[in-house]
């Protein structure tokens, strides 16, 4: 939809503009700041001479009935993408996915693979790498220049205190993490078979392998979900100081994993043998 009268930006004039206008640094553009943007669109498409707060808002509605996939009235930085990268510059499509990411497991999957030097944080150069695995497996070719041109950019875009690296929450933006699994469960469940039933749940969802016991990532998913709980902000220091807790709490056999019976009678539940 007006692809051909769109400005078409490259990866670091987007992130200038989306800068701009995110002027409150919370990773959308909306309210007075959406007014401005769709006000300097209009400028930049040659239409100041006729430019009336009607037709703002006319164009505003037309683009956002378009663009706004999640129907909340703001953009997000993949919904702008969309909106003003070529397929070829747009960059963050490397990150869609046909379902979203739902399962801590798989995130800190990702983590672990990319933290390398186990720092507790995603330098630029291993930010890189991530990002060369990803036009790899899209089947992609990409230039050196183009390459660091993009882990700039994703650097500038998404990391938040400006240390030149990434922490788990600023990864989890990238990847657009989805709601915290735990939270549809009730922490006050009275009942004992209510208790069994959501433990049973919780442990089929991080029971990815399927093995009966959860260890690697399975462990880190499930302890970074609980410490979200209660920490809405937490650093990969915090989640390795509690995975040691949570294992040496409930790894009886101390074979470094969490059997499904031992994280029973941690937690206090009964289950069948």
């Amino acid at each position: 939809m007006d692809g051909d009268i769109l400005p078409c930006l490259d990866a670091a004039a987007f992130l200038r503009l989306w800068q701009r206008f995110d002027a409150d640094d919370n990773g959308y553009i909306e309210g007075k700041e959406l007014d401005n943007f769709f006000h300097h669109l209009l400028r930049t498409m040659g239409c100041e001479s006729t430019m009336t707060k009607e037709k703002i808002q006319k164009v505003k509605e037309r683009f956002m009935s378009a663009y706004d996939v999640t129907a909340d009235g703001r953009l997000q930085i993949q919904e702008l993408a969309n909106m003003l990268l070529s397929e070829d510059e747009n960059f963050l499509l490397l990150f869609r996915r046909e379902t979203p990411l739902d399962n801590s497991v798989e995130f800190m999957r990702i983590w672990r693979q990319y933290d390398a030097d186990s720092s507790g944080f995603i330098s630029a150069g291993e930010l890189k790498n991530f990002l060369q695995d990803l036009f790899r497996q899209h089947r992609k070719t990409i230039s050196d220049a183009k390459l660091q041109e993009y882990t700039d950019t994703m650097m500038k875009l998404f990391d938040k205190n400006k240390d030149g690296r990434l922490d788990l929450n600023d990864l989890a933006r990238i990847l657009a993490l989805q709601e915290n699994f735990l939270l549809q469960f009730r922490l006050d469940a009275s009942s004992t078979e209510e208790r069994k039933r959501d433990f049973e749940k919780i442990f089929a969802h991080y029971d990815v392998s399927k093995t009966g016991a959860l260890e690697g990532p399975e462990v880190d998913g499930f302890v970074k979900d609980m410490m979200e709980l209660v920490k809405p902000s937490i650093s990969a220091t915090d989640l390795d100081k509690f995975r040691q807790i949570l294992l040496r709490h409930c790894d009886m056999n101390k074979d470094g994993k969490i059997q499904k019976s031992e994280l029973a009678l941690c937690l206090g539940i009964k289950i069948s043998p």
